[in-house]
């Protein structure tokens, strides 16, 4: 079981990919890069790739709707090329309102994107000379279409993999079975291992039916905050703002997907709940709403037995891969809970 997180950096770029060099001396396999409506993903994995010797550099994630899939598999090459083939391309849909609202494109048929972009990739990073006829893209456009000038090309530098590894960022029954018949790995949200299976175990076996067994075994990351030793139940709390903010804000009311996974879970009134407060501009109370019961599953916060109990439970309920948070005032408390966190893995 590997470990991956999350980087952090509202202390400053520079500082958080210092302190990774640490990190990844400690034992942490996987960073993942986010990109919202700020710094681009891509630029930083880029200088991570120079600042780090052997960790896996992940997307985490790239919405589909912004690149063509040629520039996804071209940018995806590029940073396998920088750091000697280090990089997963992590995609995903993102959310209507950052798609229409930030990019001014339509938020529309994601899975049959996805689908499409993933084939594309790996027919770019194979260096074949590119022809694909799709729903929605079509490489090189038809003659009765644009300049009528388009020819099938392929890549003219030399990947340094031919199939670098695609994560999914998917929810959905229908983009959950895509990923697993599809994708090398699945980057899931929100993951509550005791519902894990009865919310998602139909479409992940029906994914996983159709996978072409040259793939290797689907990778699924899942986990949440982590501070390993007596006396620190109390930090599970740091996970409250941003689940508010996910069940809460991030959608518009009715469109939701994190709110929708938080109520499948039993939590359908509170679901409701969190999003009234949080919409309304109460972000502690909604805070506050989300049931302890929650937390305690979402976090490995406390006691090593604890920790241990809930990495087992995680990879019991289809968890290959832990995508953590760790929690800290100092590097040095961060790199005693990775430590232990690694101790208890292997």
């Amino acid at each position: 079981m590997k470990i991956s997180m999350m980087l952090s950096y509202a202390g400053g770029f520079e500082e958080a990919v210092g302190e990774l060099g640490e990190l990844e001396r400690a034992g942490l396999d996987t960073v993942w890069v986010a990109e919202a409506y700020g710094f681009d993903a891509p630029s930083l994995m880029g200088y991570i790739a120079a600042r780090t010797e052997r960790i896996e550099i992940a997307s985490g994630i790239v919405p589909l709707y912004t690149r063509t899939p040629t520039l996804l598999a071209m940018t995806a090459a590029g940073i396998d090329a920088l750091s000697g083939g280090r990089a997963m391309l992590g995609l995903g849909a993102s959310g209507p309102q950052v798609i229409e609202g930030w990019h001014g494109l339509e938020y529309d048929a994601p899975v049959t994107r996805l689908r499409e972009i993933i084939e594309i990739c790996r027919k770019v990073w194979r260096r074949e000379r590119l022809e694909f006829k799709g729903k929605k893209y079509e490489l090189p456009l038809p003659k009765d279409r644009g300049l009528g000038l388009g020819k099938p090309l392929k890549m003219i530098t030399h990947p340094v993999r031919e199939q670098i590894p695609i994560t999914v960022a998917s929810l959905g029954p229908k983009s959950v079975e895509m990923t697993a018949e599809l994708a090398e790995g699945w980057l899931p949200t929100l993951w509550l291992a005791s519902k894990a299976k009865q919310r998602w175990g139909a479409a992940v076996e029906a994914g996983l039916k159709r996978r072409d067994p040259s793939l290797p075994p689907l990778e699924v990351f899942g986990g949440g905050a982590v501070a390993i030793g007596d006396g620190l139940e109390r930090l599970r709390d740091y996970s409250r703002p941003m689940t508010a903010l996910y069940v809460g804000g991030m959608g518009a009311r009715g469109k939701n997907f994190y709110n929708e996974l938080f109520a499948s879970y039993g939590y359908e009134a509170e679901a409701q709940k969190i999003q009234d407060l949080y919409l309304s501009g109460k972000k502690k109370e909604a805070e506050a709403a989300i049931p302890d019961s929650f937390i305690d599953g979402t976090t490995l916060v406390g006691p090593r037995a604890f920790v241990e109990e809930r990495v087992a439970e995680l990879r019991e309920s289809g968890i290959t891969s832990l995508r953590v948070s760790l929690l800290g005032n100092t590097l040095e408390e961060k790199l005693k809970h990775l430590e232990t966190l690694s101790a208890i893995v292997k």
